[in-house]
């Protein structure tokens, strides 16, 4: 049976409350949003029509609901809910806590634990967990914004679900401000485009947007509309969510590089706009360019490290903003350069050769023999000098005597590694007819 919401303006100490902690859902259908955890056939439905709660932990973005969801499923199961801040709470607040959650549960009564940014919690302390969570006395729901897996100890995540949580799209964020015109009685005084930038500006953070509709709803009223630009002079852009120490940081690196090795300049562009926009340090931008220019390129194009390394001389040089465009320069030309991992995978390959075949010595005609003693033993014995001979290249092998040539290094056709790949190819041949003049004179 679905009830009305309260309204803003219902009693005085209901005013004193922000409208997103008011217009909080009192019923887990009213959540908006995350329905792939929440509907009938969804993991948390499920164990709601069954009456059986497991620990789980919720990882998802601000404002998407965490809390709410907790809380809700606390009353559906009949569980006293327990709230606790691992930003404020130590050791002996969650002695405490067990200590009461066992009285409870020799009476019968169960206890759904609530710690909000979990993560924080230290090894020792998350450790602290696991007796009351395998034994039943506390059912664990911990919220997260960060990535459980880097974030939870082993043990605690192998007793424990995680249920990722979405951002709030377009529809859900719509469906939070209706909901807060239908507890205020009127529609918000934005028009169409603004009430669209208001969306855009929340992202995806229900709370967020809330807030921002509070703060409309103080305005002096007028029958005049708001428009984009009237919102922007009201409202705080959202900053975004971006923590240079935390998974988001290497999320958008990642795919910066993947958009740049998939040579689509744009989002390459788009993904190192967020970086920039979200306060990352320009100078490690550029120094994973430098990377990829060596790694994702190599010879395909030897201009590429050239323009990375310009971009980060040119930053230097100049600082931001005006150094973040030889940045997006480097971007553009990375993105759409030929791509050849071909020296990335000789490299490995003949490390992988070299640590396999120890510490062999080189062949003694390629050694220098600065005395008489060297000389007598062998060094630099036929060595052949490449620019003297009649093709410029002499054939000789440079492996070890005891070590079958390989080959490591395989260019592609792709871009200046075409032509590399026709010289080592006419080298090949070669050394393939010196070796068989040698072998027929001898």
């Amino acid at each position: 049976m679905t009830t009305d919401p309260p309204s803003l303006f219902a009693a005085a100490d209901d005013d004193s409350r922000p409208l997103a902690d008011r217009l909080r859902p009192t019923r887990l259908e009213d959540v908006v949003g995350q329905d792939h955890l929440l509907s009938d056939d969804a993991p948390l439905g499920r164990m709601i029509s069954q009456q059986r709660l497991s620990s789980i932990i919720l990882w998802g973005p601000p404002g998407c609901g965490k809390t709410t969801i907790a809380r809700l499923l606390a009353e559906r199961t009949e569980l006293i809910f327990e709230p606790l801040s691992a930003t404020f709470a130590g050791v002996a607040d969650l002695r405490k806590v067990f200590s009461t959650a066992q009285k409870r549960r020799e009476v019968g009564q169960g206890t759904l634990l609530f710690v909000d940014e979990i993560h924080r919690f230290n090894r020792a302390q998350q450790d602290s967990f696991l007796p009351y969570v395998e034994d039943g006395t506390i059912v664990l729901v911990g919220a997260t914004t960060e990535n459980p897996s880097f974030e939870l100890n082993g043990a605690l995540l192998s007793r424990c679900q995680v249920m990722i949580l979405r951002r709030l799209d377009a529809p859900a964020l719509d469906a939070l401000v209706r909901r807060a015109e239908h507890a205020a009685g009127r529609p918000l005084p934005v028009d169409a485009d603004a009430r669209a930038a208001l969306s855009a500006m929340a992202d995806g953070d229900g709370r967020y947007l809330l807030n921002m509709v509070e703060q409309l709803y103080s305005l002096p009223p007028s029958d005049a509309q708001l428009q984009v630009s009237g919102l922007a002079e009201v409202i705080q852009k959202r900053a975004p969510i971006y923590d240079k120490t935390q998974e988001s940081h290497y999320n958008l690196i990642s795919v910066l590089h993947k958009s740049m090795r998939g040579s689509d300049p744009d989002a390459a562009l788009y993904w190192l706009a967020r970086m920039l926009d979200g306060g990352e340090d320009p100078l490690y931008v550029v120094r994973r360019l430098v990377r990829f220019a060596n790694e994702d390129i190599g010879l395909a194009d030897p201009q590429a490290v050239h323009q990375a390394l310009a971009a980060w001389d040119v930053y230097e040089r100049l600082g931001s903003p005006e150094g973040e465009l030889a940045i997006a320069q480097a971007v553009v030309y990375l993105a759409t350069s030929p791509k050849s991992i071909a020296v990335y995978r000789g490299m490995n390959a003949a490390t992988k050769a070299a640590r396999a075949t120890g510490s062999l010595a080189p062949p003694l005609h390629s050694l220098n023999a600065p005395t008489r003693l060297m000389k007598d033993i062998g060094y630099g014995k036929d060595y052949r000098y490449d620019p003297d001979t009649l093709d410029g290249f002499s054939g000789a092998n440079y492996f070890p005597d005891d070590v079958e040539r390989e080959i490591f290094y395989r260019p592609t056709d792709f871009g200046h590694e075409q032509n590399v790949k026709k010289r080592l190819e006419y080298w090949a041949e070669l050394r393939l007819r010196s070796t068989s003049d040698r072998r027929s004179d001898d």
